[in-house]
């Protein structure tokens, strides 16, 4: 029997693709605020919340390992659209729903979840479904 893994703490990053770099940072830095800690060539970081990044790779840059003096960063992709979720108040929902229409970014979806929470669904530039979710939604994520 194998023992029991030891607890995640979190997700520390989580990154999508896009094609142009400049134009994701239109979106995620002056349309979504997020401040950007690292720009580069393949790679934009920016600060989600406190302890967490966004991670915006340029599609195609990272697919080969990179060896770094520390050890070598496995090479990864991904193709297609990519999904992930911002967590928002309840509170600041018509704020949001404000923001975007304001900036020229449309609604794709809303969804109103059984356990009460409401998620507000947009498209980065490059046709990623970037999610801002109020709680509740999961049962770990509660007001």
């Amino acid at each position: 029997m194998m023992a029991s893994a030891p607890r995640v703490r979190g997700i520390l990053e989580t990154s999508v693709y896009v094609a142009d770099l400049d134009r994701a940072h239109t979106f995620y830095g002056g349309i979504v605020g997020l401040e950007r800690m690292v720009g580069g060539e393949r790679l934009f970081v920016y600060d989600a919340a406190p302890g967490e990044a966004l991670l915006v790779f340029l599609r195609g840059a990272t697919a080969e390992d990179v060896p770094t003096d520390g050890g070598v960063i496995p090479g990864h992709h991904s193709e297609g659209p990519g999904h992930f979720a911002f967590k928002v108040a309840k509170s600041d929902l018509d704020q949001w729903r404000a923001h975007f229409a304001q900036a020229g970014v449309p609604i794709v979806s809303e969804v109103t979840w059984p356990a009460g929470g409401v998620s507000i669904y947009v498209n980065d530039p490059d046709g990623n479904v970037v999610e801002f979710a109020a709680p509740a939604l999961w049962p770990n994520y509660q007001e």
